[in-house]
């Protein structure tokens, strides 16, 4: 895909420190900054924050975002669309700041390390198949669970960041973490159920 005059390969924590440097900017300015790796980079930008300790609610809102952004890379579109209330809202740089600059210090230690490797585990099918996993795990993300979003938010940012970067060693610690996600749930749900059910059979034989 042609890169636009504003798509040079920067490193994200550069960008994130040039956002945030700014008094505002609208969501619609910041996909154009990325340029061609819009999506790898917001789904890292809107999962990685839920790492810190944020007020309740806030991974259901950071969650959203990515609702419509995985679903897009699982089907394959090239050009990130977002409606035009998404677009147009602005963001204060003091916000993004606030957020990010506890990150940077560790991103920009593995943006040290990464580079475009393995580059076979991108592409029609690479992409999609990163698309499904962040797309389940977004539905994850927006939960009320308690501590139980850690683990997806780590999973998409991996996978985000992999995406942009197209560094196919991310990629596969990012399946990794999604195969631990997903026998977590799987066994969490398992013991919410059976507690659901021991607590039916108490009530039955009061």
């Amino acid at each position: 895909m042609p890169q636009g005059p504003t798509d040079r390969q920067e490193p994200i924590s550069e960008i994130l420190r040039e956002f945030g440097a700014r008094e505002s900017l609208s969501v619609g300015e910041i996909v154009d900054r990325f340029g061609h790796r819009a999506f790898g980079a917001l789904m890292f930008v809107f999962a990685i924050p839920n790492l810190l300790p944020l007020p309740p609610g806030s991974s259901t809102l950071l969650g959203a975002p990515l609702l419509l952004l995985s679903p897009q890379v699982a089907l394959g579109i090239a050009t990130l669309w977002l409606p035009k209330a998404v677009d147009d809202r602005r963001i204060a740089g003091a916000d993004l700041a606030k957020v990010f600059d506890r990150l940077l210090p560790s991103v920009e230690r593995i943006e040290k390390v990464s580079r475009p490797r393995l580059t076979f585990l991108f592409g029609p099918v690479g992409d999609r198949v990163i698309g499904v996993i962040c797309s389940l795990l977004s539905f994850v993300l927006i939960l009320p669970i308690p501590l139980g979003n850690l683990l997806p938010a780590l999973t998409i940012g991996v996978l985000g960041f992999a995406l942009f970067q197209r560094d196919g060693l991310f990629a596969l610690v990012g399946y990794g973490l999604a195969a631990v996600s997903g026998a977590v749930l799987f066994v969490a749900a398992d013991l919410v159920i059976d507690g659901v059910r021991h607590l039916v059979n108490w009530f039955g034989a009061a």
